[in-house]
């Protein structure tokens, strides 16, 4: 069942809260639903970790736990599902990100070279970040709906399967 799958990301409130770092954000963490496990709290921070996890800037777990605390939901569940952009990871993502921004802007094609200077910066990203940026904002909104419907059905899905069992279970016990 999903919820004892997420119960593993699950933190204590109270530990997490008196952490020194959280002093600002104190008052805001005592809302049950920023770390409870239910379908309704989790499943919309799973899509939200998934939609930053394509943002192409750095500190992803971060930007994910503050969008999940701006929208109200899972905030462990939402930073380690943006856990997906990982350096394994980030290189097919982004070029992807790129290769369909190029297309949907119908700028041509041009294999981005990566070269650590500030030459590169101020000639080669310029012509690439706008190719880029779409792409990874187009893609992350697919991969958050996809997420979102994905995990909800399988939530749905399992709790039905759990229901019938445990009506199975009664009938068979009377």
């Amino acid at each position: 069942m999903p919820r004892r799958i997420f119960k593993r990301f699950a933190f204590n409130r109270q530990k997490v809260a008196g952490q020194w770092f959280m002093t600002p954000f104190r008052h805001l963490l005592h809302d049950p639903r920023l770390w409870g496990i239910q379908r309704r709290w989790v499943v919309p921070a799973f899509a939200v970790g998934l939609f930053v996890a394509f943002m192409p800037f750095p500190g992803h777990t971060l930007m994910a736990a503050l969008a999940a605390l701006a929208l109200r939901v899972n905030i462990p569940i939402a930073a380690v599902s943006s856990w997906v952009s990982n350096p394994a990871t980030m290189g097919p993502m982004y070029y992807l990100a790129y290769e369909f921004g190029a297309l949907l802007l119908g700028s041509e094609e041009q294999a981005p070279t990566f070269a650590m200077s500030w030459e590169w910066l101020g000639s080669t990203f310029i012509n690439v970040w706008q190719p880029l940026l779409l792409g990874c904002v187009l893609l992350g909104i697919a991969s958050a709906i996809v997420g979102y419907a994905l995990l909800n059905f399988v939530w749905r899905l399992s709790l039905a399967n759990y229901k019938s069992r445990k009506r199975g279970h009664r009938r068979n016990s009377s």
